[in-house]
């Protein structure tokens, strides 16, 4: 969990890119930009108005969303997602580990100044002085890992931007947070993590502590919820 919380994407786009194409092999490309990606890309994991409002215009795109499981060790499973346009990227990746409440919070606060908001225990936040990347805590026990004494699996996404980008500013920080949220979320789904947990149809607006859609939350009770192991 160390690993995905403290590296930093100084490589070149081209690099991670390559990187992405090792781990997901065969790509769909689409000739006629964002706009014609699935309404849902990454598998169903995020929206494409994300996209389409922080990637440049291109005449070529591409999108994959994977899932990845380990029956070895504390890293349960990680959800992999990134959406190209030319050379430019939007990606994360959702990994479930083991991180304290504690220790999420030591995490930030070696980030400040940050910019963080919370709804329902999800905790997501900024660090200021980069708005190209934003990452989500979210408390998360695998099916793999019901009944371990360590009580402290998480599920923790980082998502960033590289190369040139459409949003700037706090529009952009928005952008990535929002993006990170809804892998985590759809994470959360995919490795059937056991806490029953309500997940809000977005977190609360950067800087407001509002929701900017004022809509209600929307329950995530999933089929393994309330069955044997489940917390």
């Amino acid at each position: 969990m160390r690993k995905i919380l403290k590296k930093r994407l100084g490589v070149a786009g081209v690099i991670c890119i390559a990187t992405f194409c090792i781990a997901f092999g065969y790509v769909e490309f689409f000739t006629k930009g964002v706009e014609r990606l699935p309404e849902k890309p990454c598998a169903g994991a995020v929206d494409r108005d994300l996209a389409v409002r922080v990637l440049p215009s291109s005449r070529k795109a591409e999108e994959r969303g994977k899932l990845t499981t380990s029956s070895a060790g504390l890293n349960a499973f990680t959800y992999w997602c990134y959406v190209r346009a030319g050379d430019s990227l939007i990606s994360g990746e959702a990994e479930a580990g083991v991180l304290t409440p504690g220790g999420w919070q030591e995490f930030e606060r070696s980030r400040s100044p940050r910019t963080s908001v919370s709804a329902n225990g999800i905790h997501a936040f900024s660090s200021r002085d980069d708005p190209t990347v934003a990452w989500v805590y979210v408390p998360c026990t695998p099916p793999s890992h019901v009944g371990d004494r360590d009580a402290a699996h998480s599920l923790v996404t980082e998502a960033r931007t590289l190369g040139d980008t459409r949003a700037r500013g706090e529009e952009l920080r928005q952008i990535v947070v929002d993006f990170a949220y809804q892998l985590a979320r759809h994470a959360y789904e995919a490795g059937e993590c056991r806490e029953p947990r309500e997940f809000p149809v977005e977190l609360p607006r950067i800087g407001t502590g509002v929701s900017g859609s004022d809509r209600a939350v929307r329950k995530e009770r999933h089929p393994w919820h309330g069955t044997n192991g489940s917390s």
